[in-house]
């Protein structure tokens, strides 16, 4: 395969495909042109990030960030700003979100639950200490190395529009109704490090349950059920694992079991090894002040090219498969992600045609930019509207691989939207000798 064009770097950085987005912020998959090592690209826009007063509370938690270096949390490497956007290089974890481990797998066995609860108290407890706090703690937002160890993302970073007030406490209700504490939802204010160990809580509760512990279609039910503790416990859960979780889903954040609690419970104590790392105090903070600098000086290079669909290069395409294995690139089952991607050898002009009669009867707007879409379904779901944002990659000039992500919404109903999707799309997508044989 040729050594495709480069579309985009920023710095040092080859820019590829997006592989997240939130209402502040984009990610994207990009490569270190002098290392070859992987990264995650967070691009921030300067200016919704002033207009919402965040830069000094942006500096602050960036300038942290810098300092956490834990096994157990992403790593931020450096900051870099243009005139216009913040980039946010972070560590490119592999190895997918615990929430697609648990949907496709369900419930854990005890052993492989308490690891990662292990790995997930030690990363809170940490940042914890050096005054960072999460407020928005569920499996999408925990990510998985290529070894299986968990790695906490967005730490410092998943809410940096609170603010904390005179009293000391923060006021603003964030987070994934279903993980947040009671003292969130009732707006008296709280302690960041009791709502995020009740997060963990619910965290613990359905990597050993396979469900939610509060769950509910009407969102007052659900918020009366989380005020009182109202749940109910699986019966194949051990009486200690169902004392921890107890303890750590009490309503009144002043009775709730603590970290140093945590740490000498006798579930939790069982095979627990505290993680080993070498903490370093050298750590350069010049970037993270000349983010906000006007001076041409200190923004970094940005190179665009003409827009064409993005040639995926084999190192990309490496980095989306697990094990080196390309196969899952192209299986028709990918479970339930956030994602999913399909190859065909119909020209991209014609796939979009495609992708837009098939989306709109089915209760999407679509907008066109280019070789990308972004789909949005007109009727609100459980999570408001679903939004999709798909885009086409050329592997060889004669196929194309087209991603589809979900952008905002429920997991679950893009699961079902992309089903009806690709029913409608099945003379488009790509299939293999082998393929045609099994439909046989």
């Amino acid at each position: 395969m040729n050594q495709p064009k480069i579309k985009r770097r920023v710095g040092k950085y080859e820019v590829g495909r997006t592989i997240g987005e939130g209402t502040f912020a984009k990610v994207k998959f990009a490569r270190n042109s002098e290392t070859g090592e992987p990264v995650a690209l967070k691009i921030l826009d300067k200016e919704k990030v002033l207009k919402h007063k965040m830069a000094e509370q942006i500096k602050r938690e960036i300038a942290t960030m810098k300092l956490i270096k834990h096994p157990n949390v992403v790593r931020l490497h450096e900051v870099m700003g243009s005139k216009a956007k913040i980039f946010i290089v972070l560590e490119f974890v592999t190895g997918g979100e615990m929430f697609d481990k648990i949907v496709n797998h369900g419930r854990m066995m005890e052993n492989e639950a308490r690891r990662y609860f292990q790995q997930l108290i030690n990363a809170v407890d940490y940042c914890h200490s050096r005054g960072v706090y999460h407020r928005d703690l569920k499996p999408e937002n925990l990510l998985l190395d290529a070894y299986g160890n968990l790695k906490v993302s967005d730490f410092g970073l998943s809410a940096v529009s609170q603010q904390v007030r005179d009293d000391g406490l923060f006021h603003t209700t964030c987070g994934t109704p279903n993980y947040v504490a009671p003292e969130v939802l009732n707006d008296r204010g709280y302690d960041g490090a009791t709502a995020d160990l009740w997060s963990c809580g619910v965290i613990l509760f359905v990597l050993l349950a396979g469900y939610l512990p509060f769950d509910d279609s009407n969102l007052m039910n659900l918020y009366k059920k989380i005020s009182a503790a109202e749940f109910t416990s699986p019966p194949w859960l051990s009486f200690s694992a169902m004392k921890l979780i107890t303890q750590i889903l009490d309503p009144n954040p002043m009775t709730r079991i603590t970290i140093p609690e945590i740490l000498q419970d006798e579930w939790f104590k069982k095979g627990y090894k505290p993680p080993k790392f070498e903490e370093k105090d050298n750590t350069n903070l010049d970037d993270v002040e000349s983010v906000f600098k006007d001076s041409e000086v200190h923004h970094v290079m940005e190179k665009r090219e003409e827009e064409q669909p993005t040639t995926m290069n084999a190192f990309e395409l490496i980095s989306m498969s697990k094990g080196l294995n390309l196969g899952n690139l192209f299986d028709a089952e990918q479970g339930f992600k956030r994602e999913t991607r399909f190859t065909s050898k119909y020209p991209a002009d014609e796939i979009i045609h495609k992708i837009e009669a098939a989306a709109k009867p089915l209760g999407f707007n679509v907008q066109k930019k280019n070789y990308k879409m972004r789909l949005e379904n007109t009727k609100a779901g459980r999570k408001g509207n679903l939004n999709v944002a798909t885009e086409i990659f050329q592997v060889a000039p004669s196929l194309h691989m087209v991603e589809l992500r979900k952008a905002k919404g429920d997991t679950l109903e893009f699961h079902k939207f992309y089903k009806n999707l690709s029913t409608c799309l099945e003379d488009v997508v790509w299939k293999t000798e082998e393929d045609m044989e099994e439909t046989k």
